[in-house]
């Protein structure tokens, strides 16, 4: 009885993982403590960080959510960390936790629309580059006035509809009532390679589409949610923010877009993916009924939906309200507006956004621990310790390497407070920590397009519903990135290294275009964790 109970017990534990996955859990959970009170506390948090990256690296396996979720309670009981400093990163971020509650679920309200532009895209051009290229831009130029978060959630929503149409026409028709396209046991076999090489299409415009929103976010102050921080420690208003960044944020664009194209030319690792005729077909069909069909009160929510769009790129732009507000008021406009009146429709609305909401609580978690146990000071000090343009390039490639391993909200805000001390002490003026910011902010920003977990939009895109029906696991993410953290990294490096930001800098002040700010009355202190 007693080892049919614990064999029941170890079953359910982590559900229909593979087993060498829930030992490795099992293990971790093991030695932290042992790691914590026998060795070295600082030992125990880089293992626990490790260990966090391992759960999202096999975000296909079993969400994050349940492992991670335990590490993080374990951290917590074994005194890594505490619960009110646990409380404390959840407020500090309660603005980015509000966008995905209420943005993400706006943006499904308005799927609609978005699937009819994205598939006029698709239908009407043939060019697989056209398509990337327009795929890139979009995602740069939205995510220069909305949160990447948001724009990827566009992204997916969008993928989702192509994959479900597609899937829906590919399987046996009158199988089933409603079409689960989650499952390809129905898809005939003679559509079983379009399905897949359709997989390999939607994977190569995800990945364009997330590198783009690194592409657009770095440039503004609203596009990341360290840019908003950064750009009120350093004073900048919307506008200043973006002419210091040019200098940079310019020559990164373009060289992002040319890999884009690069890549689809090519066809290196992984890109270059065609759209299979056949799918282009049902697509092209879907896009002529749906015409045929649409009604006056259809017609009338697609401009309702527009009118809804603009208000949300107006009020972001200009930030009119917390982007999590301007989110809610879009799930109202939009119901109302739309006939949408039952509280379980308005639910559905939900589902993609809370399960990734809880996962960046627990991911606040690591972060508590990451601070308490000073796991980067030792890079920061040692940072400090360079001068002129080589402190410049230590930031940006500091930044950018913690960054691809921790949260780059995180590390922007430690880094800008670090340098923030720094200028109150006299260690540095006024004007080095005009250009460490932006060193900082690139830094953030553009290397860690190398994992899912460096882009909280990428880690989104990893852990969404779309993620597995397009076989777009973690190690593919990274592979696909792989050509972009390259040429990002070094095009963003060399405009710092090669002395273009302080001469562009110097320029912008001569030209009137930005002020000096004086010493005294730079950048407030940002609070203390």
């Amino acid at each position: 009885m007693q080892q049919s109970f614990m064999s029941a017990f170890y079953k359910n534990f982590l559900g229909n993982s593979p087993e060498w996955y829930k030992l490795a859990i099992i293990s971790f959970l093991v030695i932290n403590p042992i790691l914590f009170f026998y060795v070295d506390p600082y030992t125990a948090g880089w293992a626990l960080v490790i260990e966090f990256i391992f759960t999202l690296a096999m975000a296909l396996k079993c969400y994050p959510l349940q492992p991670g979720g335990l590490l993080a309670i374990e951290a917590i009981a074994i005194g890594m960390t505490t619960p009110d400093h646990v409380k404390h990163e959840l407020l500090q971020n309660f603005e980015v936790i509000l966008l995905l509650i209420f943005m993400v679920a706006g943006i499904y309200f308005m799927k609609s629309l978005l699937l009819f532009l994205f598939t006029k895209i698709v239908t009407k051009i043939r060019s697989k580059i056209v398509v990337s290229l327009l795929f890139c831009f979009s995602g740069a130029f939205l995510s220069a006035f909305l949160d990447a978060l948001t724009v990827i959630a566009v992204i997916i929503s969008v993928g989702i509809g192509f994959y479900s149409v597609y899937h829906k026409a590919a399987s046996i028709k009158g199988a089933h009532g409603d079409h689960d396209h989650t499952s390809d046991n129905n898809v005939v076999d003679n559509s079983r390679a379009d399905l897949e090489q359709f997989r390999g299409y939607l994977r190569n415009l995800l990945m364009h589409a997330g590198v783009g929103t690194a592409l657009g976010g770095v440039c503004t102050i609203v596009g990341e949610p360290q840019n908003l921080i950064i750009g009120q420690q350093a004073g900048w208003e919307f506008a200043e923010f973006a002419i210091r960044m040019s200098p940079v944020t310019i020559p990164v664009f373009f060289a992002g877009m040319i890999t884009c194209a690069l890549l689809e030319k090519l066809k290196w690792f992984g890109y270059g993916v065609a759209l299979p005729e056949s799918v282009f077909q049902v697509l092209r069909d879907f896009d002529i009924e749906e015409s045929n069909k649409r009604s006056k009160s259809d017609n009338v929510k697609l401009v309702v939906q527009g009118m809804i769009a603009v208000w949300l790129i107006i009020g972001l732009a200009l930030h009119l309200a917390p982007v999590g507000l301007i989110g809610l008021s879009v799930i109202i406009l939009a119901t109302v507006f739309t006939g949408v009146t039952e509280e379980h429709q308005i639910g559905h609305a939900f589902e993609e956004a809370l399960p990734f909401t809880a996962l960046l609580a627990v991911f606040l978690a690591i972060v508590a621990v990451i601070v308490d146990q000073q796991l980067f000071t030792p890079v920061i000090t040692w940072v400090l310790t360079f001068e002129g343009t080589m402190q410049l390039v230590m930031f940006y490639l500091a930044n950018g390497l913690l960054s691809m391993v921790s949260d780059n909200v995180f590390v922007g805000t430690v880094y800008i407070t670090e340098i923030q001390k720094a200028l109150s002490t006299g260690i540095i003026n006024r004007d080095q920590f005009d250009l460490l910011a932006v060193a900082i902010n690139t830094g953030t920003n553009l290397p860690s397009v190398a994992t899912p977990n460096g882009q909280a939009a990428f880690l989104f895109l990893l852990t969404s519903a779309l993620a597995p029906l397009v076989r777009l696991s973690y190690g593919r993410m990274v592979i696909m990135a792989f050509p972009y953290t390259i040429v990002l990294t070094i095009v963003g490096l060399l405009a710092i290294s090669s002395g273009h930001l302080e001469q562009s800098t110097k320029d912008f002040y001569d030209s009137g275009l930005i002020q000096h700010h004086s010493d005294k009355d730079g950048a407030s202190a940002p609070e203390e964790h």
